[in-house]
């Protein structure tokens, strides 16, 4: 029986998870000592940012192999269009996904949790055409697809995570930059929240704690944050454009934690800022020491 396989027939089980997160960890543990552990990338139209930090990183291809059912996870929660900076731009996503497909993904698949109507968040947001016509194969979230997945963290023992995501051999994790009012920013690490089921209004009690307990049990495989357009107050819905600002950079790392921690220079803050972060290095989800990072910083012509 294969890993998906099992993955099914346990319900996706601590096992098959155990299972899920060592593979994805052990990603590029051949290949830290050519590369960088995040890169940034700046001055660029969103296809060209995601090429350049793919090039620094060896390729899609160190991420997804042949064959894989990769899931491609943006933030495509809001009724909003791209200029306002609510959700991930769909023209990163779109090439996320040909990257993938270009790598030799069998299946890409593109979905979100959505707080506002998913119908209207698909279509204003431009993903679901963007990412169709990419190759994708976009669906809306169904709740009989969730399923309870043992947490067994401090504060979360169990949550219903989405079935689609726990089943998949790779995750990219594509979220946009953007202020938040509860927890400052919304960046990889808050992104996750897309998959889960249940109350979630639940997890903003405690959130950094609560965020870091569910998160742990599902990293993904590389985080791309998009910072192409940033959402700088009254996130995480938006809506007045002077709100918006365009640094039209990207951020990459196959540890959640430093791309998170790098993305909070966008917006002036430091690891004592985001709580969640802060959590996150406390109870060792980094995979790098965040603070002798090694950063490589790209600017296009």
């Amino acid at each position: 029986m294969n890993r998906r396989d099992f993955l099914v027939a346990t319900g996706a089980g601590a096992l098959g998870a155990s299972l899920l997160s060592s593979s994805r960890n052990q990603l590029f543990a051949e290949t830290q000592t050519q590369t960088p552990q995040a890169v940034w990338v700046e001055n660029g139209e969103p296809a060209q940012l995601l090429a350049a930090a793919l090039k620094e990183m060896g390729g899609m291809s160190q991420f997804v192999s042949r064959g894989d059912v990769v899931v491609v996870k943006p933030n495509m929660a809001w009724d909003r269009a791209p200029e306002y900076a609510a959700n991930t731009n769909p023209e990163l996503v779109a090439a996320v996904v040909a990257a993938c497909l270009d790598a030799g993904a069998k299946t890409v698949k593109v979905f979100d949790r959505t707080c506002n109507n998913p119908l209207r968040s698909y279509a204003n947001s431009q993903i679901e055409d963007k990412a169709t016509n990419a190759g994708a194969d976009v669906s809306q979230v169904r709740d009989s697809r969730f399923v309870n997945k043992a947490i067994d963290g401090e504060l979360v023992k169990e949550w219903p995570i989405y079935k689609d995501y726990l089943e998949a051999d790779k995750v990219i994790n594509v979220p946009i930059a953007k202020h938040h009012s509860l927890a400052k920013v919304t960046l990889g690490m808050k992104n996750l929240m897309g998959v889960m089921g249940g109350n979630r209004g639940d997890i903003h009690d405690n959130f950094a704690q609560r965020l870091v307990d569910i998160d742990r049990t599902i990293l993904p495989t590389l985080t791309i944050i998009d910072a192409y357009r940033i959402l700088t107050a009254n996130g995480p819905v938006g809506g007045n454009l002077a709100h918006v600002k365009q640094p039209r950079t990207l951020i990459m790392s196959p540890c959640i934690v430093a791309a998170d921690y790098v993305a909070l220079e966008l917006f002036g803050l430091g690891l004592g800022d985001a709580g969640f972060v802060g959590e996150a290095v406390k109870r060792g989800l980094n995979k790098y020491d965040v603070g002798k990072l090694d950063l490589r910083r790209v600017r296009l012509a």
